[in-house]
């Protein structure tokens, strides 16, 4: 739990602080107000960096610097600064103790849902994978360290399918097997990821939505999972002229993609826009507890306008289970949420100093 959040030359915020219950609290104001800069705040604090810009684009208009403080419960301070000159760099103190980078021990588990996600069901598979894998660095230890790996053996293959000549069996084979080999276990990963996330997702999601349709989630692997590194290698191997044509490594799990089904049939092909957003806040529902349970820790759970589209029974289906965690929620009218959450705490940036 945090207790309060003390903002200077971030976003919006020249110098502003705000103070926070340990259940939900409501953050009001007009758009353009500052709420999403408040829980984009939060986020840094938690997991080192936005979820929707660069570092630099975090300080406010004209600012070299901004600074971030925190109180944990159990944790004492935290602080985030950015300073840009003589150069850009930004640091993390924990308790006293300066870091350049947050490991996952350092990193508070959060989860957020903020409008973007709403195009998860439907928008490029590069955004699903990301859902995936950015899930997977906040739950399984390591999984940080493949994914950078990954990445960085990529870079180093399409590098050489775009030479103009076509690389030799000898140059490519290096960075076929380390592709093979990093690739089947993400994609293990995610498989298991899904897994897990299908157990509960049906009945978080019927419980939500008041109804009694089916909604499943499945990643989609190119080759059988036991043996994807085999089938992988082969396949990269086969492949590299029409790779070297390309330009790119067509094959792996940077192409993959995952689905959620509805009563069996895709979302694209079947979801509405309200089938969708209350499918993401099931699907989030389920990460709090997976990071509670992998974590030790208790989530804070962070929504950006999540009740625009609601009705009155889907709102009070969601506001039951956020009871036990810390949350940050934004809306332009308090009176959407006021009833169903009478003990809740009311914040408005607009008022901050």
């Amino acid at each position: 739990m945090i207790s309060d959040l003390r903002l200077q030359q971030f976003r919006s915020y020249t110098d502003a602080k705000f103070t926070f219950g340990e259940g939900v609290n409501v953050i009001v104001g007009p758009n353009g107000g500052g709420k999403t800069n408040l829980l984009e705040a939060i986020l840094v604090v938690a997991r080192g960096g936005s979820y929707r810009v660069s570092d630099a684009e975090l300080l406010q208009f004209g600012a070299p610097w901004f600074r971030l403080d925190v109180h944990v419960a159990g944790d004492g301070l935290r602080t985030v600064k950015l300073v840009t000159e003589p150069r850009q760099a930004k640091t993390y103190e924990l308790d006293g103790r300066t870091y350049r980078r947050l490991t996952l021990n350092h990193i508070l588990p959060a989860v957020l849902f903020e409008p973007n996600h709403l195009q998860l069901l439907h928008g490029a598979p590069s955004e699903r994978r990301d859902y995936l894998d950015d899930l997977l660095e906040q739950t399984s230890p390591g999984y940080v360290s493949f994914r950078r790996h990954y990445r960085r053996a990529l870079t180093q293959r399409n590098a050489l399918l775009k030479r103009p000549k076509l690389p030799s069996t000898q140059e490519l084979f290096p960075w076929n097997l380390r592709l093979s080999e990093l690739g089947a276990t993400m994609a293990r990963a995610r498989v298991n990821l899904c897994e897990q996330l299908n157990q509960n997702l049906g009945d978080v999601y019927a419980q939500i939505s008041q109804t009694k349709s089916s909604v499943a989630i499945a990643y989609l692997p190119k080759f059988p999972i036991e043996t994807y590194e085999t089938h992988l290698l082969q396949k990269l191997e086969s492949h590299a002229h029409e790779d070297a044509m390309r330009g790119f490594t067509a094959y792996g799990p940077h192409r993959e993609d995952f689905v959620v089904r509805f009563d069996g049939r895709a979302a694209d092909e079947t979801a509405s826009r309200g089938e969708t957003r209350t499918a993401i806040l099931a699907l989030k529902i389920i990460e709090l507890r997976l990071l509670k349970a992998e974590r030790g820790q208790t989530p804070l759970l962070l929504l950006d306008d999540v009740f625009s589209e609601l009705d009155t029974a889907r709102r009070v289906a969601l506001i039951g289970f956020l009871r036990g965690y810390q949350t940050f929620l934004t809306t332009t009218d308090a009176d959407v949420v006021r009833g169903e959450l009478a003990d809740s705490m009311l914040i408005s940036p607009t008022k901050a100093t």
